[in-house]
Protein backbone atom coordinates (compact mmCIF):
# COMPACT_ATOMS: atom_id res chain seq x y z
CA UNK A 1 0.00 0.00 0.00
CA UNK A 2 1.28 3.48 -0.86
CA UNK A 3 2.46 5.68 2.00
CA UNK A 4 0.81 8.94 3.00
CA UNK A 5 3.76 10.89 1.58
CA UNK A 6 3.28 9.21 -1.79
CA UNK A 7 -0.39 10.16 -1.95
CA UNK A 8 -0.77 13.55 -0.31
CA UNK A 9 1.01 16.82 0.15
CA UNK A 10 2.01 17.43 3.80
CA UNK A 11 -1.11 17.33 5.96
CA UNK A 12 -2.01 20.68 7.56
CA UNK A 13 -3.95 21.04 10.80
CA UNK A 14 -6.52 23.84 10.69
CA UNK A 15 -7.08 26.50 11.86
CA UNK A 16 -3.65 27.68 10.76
CA UNK A 17 -2.64 31.37 10.51
CA UNK A 18 -1.77 31.48 6.80
CA UNK A 19 -4.95 29.75 5.65
CA UNK A 20 -7.08 31.61 8.17
CA UNK A 21 -5.83 34.87 6.67
CA UNK A 22 -6.52 33.51 3.18
CA UNK A 23 -10.08 32.61 4.18
CA UNK A 24 -10.63 36.08 5.64
CA UNK A 25 -9.36 37.71 2.43
CA UNK A 26 -11.94 35.88 0.33
CA UNK A 27 -14.43 38.73 0.50
CA UNK A 28 -17.45 38.84 -1.78
CA UNK A 29 -18.09 35.12 -1.26
CA UNK A 30 -20.32 35.47 1.79
CA UNK A 31 -23.25 33.53 0.32
CA UNK A 32 -20.97 30.65 -0.71
CA UNK A 33 -19.31 30.63 2.70
CA UNK A 34 -22.63 30.51 4.54
CA UNK A 35 -23.97 27.64 2.47
CA UNK A 36 -20.67 25.77 2.62
CA UNK A 37 -20.59 26.12 6.43
CA UNK A 38 -23.99 24.42 6.77
CA UNK A 39 -23.32 21.71 4.20
CA UNK A 40 -19.91 20.90 5.66
CA UNK A 41 -21.18 20.77 9.23
CA UNK A 42 -24.05 18.40 8.36
CA UNK A 43 -21.84 16.04 6.36
CA UNK A 44 -19.01 16.03 8.88
CA UNK A 45 -21.29 15.95 11.94
CA UNK A 46 -24.60 14.32 10.91
CA UNK A 47 -25.74 14.12 14.53
CA UNK A 48 -26.21 17.89 14.48
CA UNK A 49 -29.19 17.47 12.13
CA UNK A 50 -30.95 15.09 14.52
CA UNK A 51 -30.35 17.52 17.37
CA UNK A 52 -31.90 20.29 15.30
CA UNK A 53 -34.95 18.13 14.59
CA UNK A 54 -35.44 17.31 18.28
CA UNK A 55 -35.24 20.99 19.18
CA UNK A 56 -37.41 22.48 16.45
CA UNK A 57 -39.70 19.61 15.40
CA UNK A 58 -40.25 17.57 18.57
CA UNK A 59 -42.57 14.58 18.65
CA UNK A 60 -42.57 14.25 14.87
CA UNK A 61 -40.96 11.86 12.45
CA UNK A 62 -39.31 14.00 9.79
CA UNK A 63 -39.23 12.34 6.37
CA UNK A 64 -36.42 14.59 5.15
CA UNK A 65 -33.82 13.40 7.67
CA UNK A 66 -33.07 10.00 6.08
CA UNK A 67 -32.44 11.79 2.78
CA UNK A 68 -29.28 13.26 4.31
CA UNK A 69 -28.00 9.93 5.59
CA UNK A 70 -26.88 8.37 2.33
CA UNK A 71 -25.44 11.47 0.69
CA UNK A 72 -21.80 11.17 -0.35
CA UNK A 73 -19.61 13.69 1.50
CA UNK A 74 -18.58 15.25 -1.82
CA UNK A 75 -18.50 18.88 -2.90
CA UNK A 76 -17.66 20.22 -6.36
CA UNK A 77 -16.15 23.71 -6.61
CA UNK A 78 -16.51 24.79 -10.25
CA UNK A 79 -15.69 28.07 -11.93
CA UNK A 80 -13.35 30.29 -13.85
CA UNK A 81 -9.64 30.58 -13.13
CA UNK A 82 -8.79 32.95 -10.31
CA UNK A 83 -12.28 32.87 -8.83
CA UNK A 84 -11.19 31.69 -5.38
CA UNK A 85 -12.36 28.08 -5.47
CA UNK A 86 -9.01 26.47 -4.64
CA UNK A 87 -8.24 29.08 -1.97
CA UNK A 88 -11.61 28.46 -0.34
CA UNK A 89 -11.28 24.68 -0.61
CA UNK A 90 -8.00 24.81 1.30
CA UNK A 91 -9.13 27.33 3.92
CA UNK A 92 -12.83 26.80 4.75
CA UNK A 93 -11.66 24.17 7.24
CA UNK A 94 -10.51 27.05 9.43
CA UNK A 95 -14.09 28.26 9.71
CA UNK A 96 -15.33 24.70 10.23
CA UNK A 97 -12.76 24.14 12.99
CA UNK A 98 -13.97 27.24 14.84
CA UNK A 99 -17.62 26.33 14.32
CA UNK A 100 -17.23 22.76 15.62
CA UNK A 101 -14.41 23.53 18.09
CA UNK A 102 -12.46 20.66 16.58
CA UNK A 103 -9.20 20.41 14.63
CA UNK A 104 -9.60 19.96 10.86
CA UNK A 105 -6.93 18.08 8.92
CA UNK A 106 -6.37 19.25 5.35
CA UNK A 107 -5.34 16.52 2.89
CA UNK A 108 -4.38 17.57 -0.66
CA UNK A 109 -4.00 14.91 -3.32
CA UNK A 110 -0.78 14.94 -5.31
CA UNK A 111 -1.29 15.02 -9.07
CA UNK A 112 1.35 12.30 -9.26
CA UNK A 113 -1.29 10.03 -7.74
CA UNK A 114 -2.55 9.64 -11.33
CA UNK A 115 0.42 7.36 -11.77
CA UNK A 116 2.70 6.83 -14.76
CA UNK A 117 0.17 5.02 -16.94
CA UNK A 118 1.03 1.44 -15.97
CA UNK A 119 -1.93 -0.90 -16.00
CA UNK A 120 -3.66 -0.87 -12.63
CA UNK A 121 -1.36 1.77 -11.11
CA UNK A 122 -3.84 4.66 -11.07
CA UNK A 123 -6.60 2.46 -9.68
CA UNK A 124 -4.32 1.24 -6.91
CA UNK A 125 -3.13 4.72 -5.95
CA UNK A 126 -6.65 6.19 -5.77
CA UNK A 127 -7.85 3.17 -3.85
CA UNK A 128 -4.96 3.58 -1.42
CA UNK A 129 -5.83 7.26 -0.93
CA UNK A 130 -9.41 6.47 0.06
CA UNK A 131 -8.35 3.52 2.22
CA UNK A 132 -6.00 5.83 4.11
CA UNK A 133 -8.66 8.53 4.50
CA UNK A 134 -11.28 6.08 5.77
CA UNK A 135 -8.85 4.65 8.32
CA UNK A 136 -7.92 8.12 9.57
CA UNK A 137 -11.56 9.22 9.66
CA UNK A 138 -12.62 6.09 11.55
CA UNK A 139 -9.89 6.72 14.10
CA UNK A 140 -11.14 10.30 14.44
CA UNK A 141 -14.56 9.16 15.71
CA UNK A 142 -15.33 7.71 19.12
CA UNK A 143 -18.86 6.36 19.12
CA UNK A 144 -21.02 9.18 17.79
CA UNK A 145 -18.48 11.86 18.67
CA UNK A 146 -15.90 13.16 16.19
CA UNK A 147 -12.57 14.31 17.61
CA UNK A 148 -11.40 15.84 14.34
CA UNK A 149 -12.58 16.33 10.76
CA UNK A 150 -10.74 15.50 7.53
CA UNK A 151 -11.01 17.64 4.39
CA UNK A 152 -9.67 15.96 1.24
CA UNK A 153 -9.04 18.41 -1.63
CA UNK A 154 -8.50 17.34 -5.24
CA UNK A 155 -7.42 20.31 -7.36
CA UNK A 156 -7.63 20.23 -11.16
CA UNK A 157 -10.13 17.42 -10.69
CA UNK A 158 -10.90 17.21 -14.41
CA UNK A 159 -7.43 15.68 -14.84
CA UNK A 160 -8.44 12.83 -12.53
CA UNK A 161 -12.16 12.22 -13.09
CA UNK A 162 -12.67 13.29 -16.70
CA UNK A 163 -15.84 11.99 -18.30
CA UNK A 164 -15.54 8.37 -19.40
CA UNK A 165 -17.51 9.37 -22.49
CA UNK A 166 -14.46 11.18 -23.88
CA UNK A 167 -13.34 9.33 -27.01
CA UNK A 168 -9.63 9.95 -26.41
CA UNK A 169 -9.75 8.63 -22.86
CA UNK A 170 -7.26 5.87 -22.08
CA UNK A 171 -8.47 2.64 -20.46
CA UNK A 172 -6.33 3.34 -17.38
CA UNK A 173 -7.96 6.74 -16.97
CA UNK A 174 -11.40 5.14 -17.14
CA UNK A 175 -10.35 2.68 -14.46
CA UNK A 176 -9.15 5.60 -12.35
CA UNK A 177 -12.58 7.25 -12.54
CA UNK A 178 -14.18 3.96 -11.52
CA UNK A 179 -11.81 3.77 -8.56
CA UNK A 180 -12.63 7.32 -7.50
CA UNK A 181 -16.36 6.65 -7.68
CA UNK A 182 -15.91 3.49 -5.64
CA UNK A 183 -13.99 5.50 -3.04
CA UNK A 184 -16.69 8.14 -2.79
CA UNK A 185 -19.40 5.46 -2.61
CA UNK A 186 -17.54 3.75 0.21
CA UNK A 187 -17.89 6.94 2.30
CA UNK A 188 -21.60 7.46 1.67
CA UNK A 189 -23.70 6.56 4.70
CA UNK A 190 -20.65 5.76 6.83
CA UNK A 191 -21.11 8.85 9.05
CA UNK A 192 -17.37 9.45 9.04
CA UNK A 193 -16.02 12.97 9.65
CA UNK A 194 -14.48 13.36 6.19
CA UNK A 195 -15.28 15.73 3.30
CA UNK A 196 -14.08 15.41 -0.29
CA UNK A 197 -13.76 18.58 -2.39
CA UNK A 198 -13.16 18.56 -6.15
CA UNK A 199 -11.98 21.83 -7.75
CA UNK A 200 -12.23 22.31 -11.50
CA UNK A 201 -12.23 24.96 -14.21
CA UNK A 202 -14.08 22.52 -16.47
CA UNK A 203 -17.22 21.17 -14.78
CA UNK A 204 -18.52 19.98 -18.13
CA UNK A 205 -15.50 17.69 -18.43
CA UNK A 206 -16.18 15.85 -15.17
CA UNK A 207 -17.76 12.44 -15.38
CA UNK A 208 -21.56 12.75 -14.97
CA UNK A 209 -21.50 10.05 -12.30
CA UNK A 210 -19.23 12.26 -10.19
CA UNK A 211 -21.57 15.21 -10.54
CA UNK A 212 -24.57 13.06 -9.60
CA UNK A 213 -22.89 11.99 -6.38
CA UNK A 214 -22.01 15.51 -5.24
CA UNK A 215 -23.94 16.61 -2.17
CA UNK A 216 -23.47 20.20 -3.36
CA UNK A 217 -21.94 22.03 -6.30
CA UNK A 218 -20.62 25.53 -5.68
CA UNK A 219 -20.24 27.71 -8.76
CA UNK A 220 -17.60 30.45 -8.71
CA UNK A 221 -17.87 33.28 -11.22
CA UNK A 222 -16.01 36.53 -11.75
CA UNK A 223 -16.98 39.08 -9.10
CA UNK A 224 -19.89 41.39 -9.84
CA UNK A 225 -19.94 45.11 -9.05
CA UNK A 226 -20.64 44.74 -5.33
CA UNK A 227 -18.11 41.94 -4.95
CA UNK A 228 -15.40 43.93 -6.74
CA UNK A 229 -16.14 46.90 -4.50
CA UNK A 230 -15.74 44.72 -1.40
CA UNK A 231 -12.54 43.09 -2.68
CA UNK A 232 -10.96 46.41 -3.64
CA UNK A 233 -11.93 48.15 -0.40
CA UNK A 234 -10.45 45.30 1.62
CA UNK A 235 -7.24 44.99 -0.42
CA UNK A 236 -6.57 48.75 -0.53
CA UNK A 237 -7.43 49.54 3.08
CA UNK A 238 -4.88 51.74 4.81
CA UNK A 239 -3.50 53.40 1.68
CA UNK A 240 -5.52 56.58 2.18
CA UNK A 241 -7.17 56.53 -1.24
CA UNK A 242 -10.12 58.73 -2.11
CA UNK A 243 -13.57 57.05 -2.07
CA UNK A 244 -14.13 58.04 -5.70
CA UNK A 245 -10.93 56.18 -6.63
CA UNK A 246 -12.44 52.94 -5.37
CA UNK A 247 -15.57 53.56 -7.44
CA UNK A 248 -13.52 54.26 -10.55
CA UNK A 249 -11.55 51.06 -9.95
CA UNK A 250 -14.80 49.11 -9.62
CA UNK A 251 -15.73 50.36 -13.08
CA UNK A 252 -12.29 49.79 -14.61
CA UNK A 253 -12.13 46.21 -13.38
CA UNK A 254 -15.61 45.33 -14.64
CA UNK A 255 -16.54 43.71 -17.94
CA UNK A 256 -16.67 45.73 -21.15
CA UNK A 257 -17.98 44.95 -24.60
CA UNK A 258 -14.63 43.51 -25.63
CA UNK A 259 -13.49 41.57 -22.56
CA UNK A 260 -14.56 39.93 -19.32
CA UNK A 261 -14.16 41.58 -15.95
CA UNK A 262 -11.28 41.00 -13.59
CA UNK A 263 -11.15 37.83 -11.52
CA UNK A 264 -10.67 38.06 -7.77
CA UNK A 265 -7.04 37.04 -8.15
CA UNK A 266 -6.52 39.62 -10.91
CA UNK A 267 -7.33 42.24 -8.28
CA UNK A 268 -5.57 40.78 -5.25
CA UNK A 269 -2.56 39.16 -6.91
CA UNK A 270 -1.92 41.40 -9.90
CA UNK A 271 -3.50 44.88 -9.67
CA UNK A 272 -2.86 45.73 -6.03
CA UNK A 273 0.68 44.26 -5.90
CA UNK A 274 1.50 46.07 -9.16
CA UNK A 275 0.40 49.39 -7.63
CA UNK A 276 2.44 48.82 -4.48
CA UNK A 277 5.55 47.82 -6.40
CA UNK A 278 5.11 50.83 -8.69
CA UNK A 279 5.21 53.17 -5.67
CA UNK A 280 7.90 51.34 -3.72
CA UNK A 281 10.35 52.56 -2.45
CA UNK A 282 10.11 56.23 -3.40
CA UNK A 283 6.61 57.27 -2.33
CA UNK A 284 3.03 56.34 -1.48
CA UNK A 285 0.49 54.70 -3.72
CA UNK A 286 -1.21 57.59 -5.51
CA UNK A 287 -4.79 57.60 -6.76
CA UNK A 288 -4.16 58.63 -10.34
CA UNK A 289 -1.26 56.27 -10.79
CA UNK A 290 -3.35 53.36 -9.43
CA UNK A 291 -6.12 54.18 -11.89
CA UNK A 292 -3.63 54.25 -14.76
CA UNK A 293 -2.26 50.83 -13.80
CA UNK A 294 -5.80 49.42 -13.59
CA UNK A 295 -6.67 50.81 -17.02
CA UNK A 296 -3.56 49.25 -18.57
CA UNK A 297 -3.88 45.84 -16.93
CA UNK A 298 -5.59 43.10 -18.93
CA UNK A 299 -7.76 40.63 -17.00
CA UNK A 300 -7.14 36.91 -17.24
CA UNK A 301 -8.82 35.41 -20.31
CA UNK A 302 -11.94 33.37 -19.78
CA UNK A 303 -11.14 29.67 -19.58
CA UNK A 304 -12.47 28.01 -22.72
CA UNK A 305 -13.81 24.63 -21.69
CA UNK A 306 -12.96 21.80 -24.05
CA UNK A 307 -15.08 18.67 -23.76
Amino acid sequence: MSSQDDLFHPVVELPEPVRQARYNRLVGLDDVKRRLRKEAMLLAMPDRLQAWAVTHHPAREIAALPLFTDRAPLFVFAGDVGSGKSALAESFGCDLASLLDLPVLLYRLKLSTRGSGLVGEMTTLIGDAFTHLKAQAAAARTGNLARRVLVFVVDEADALVQSREAQQMHHEDRAGVDAFLAGVDSLAGMRLPVLVVLCTNRPGALDPAVMRRAAATFTFSRPDTEQRRAILADALEGLGLRPDTIEKLVELTGPTGSRAGFTSSDITQRLVPAAVLDAFPDGPVRDERLLTIAAELTPSPVFAEQN
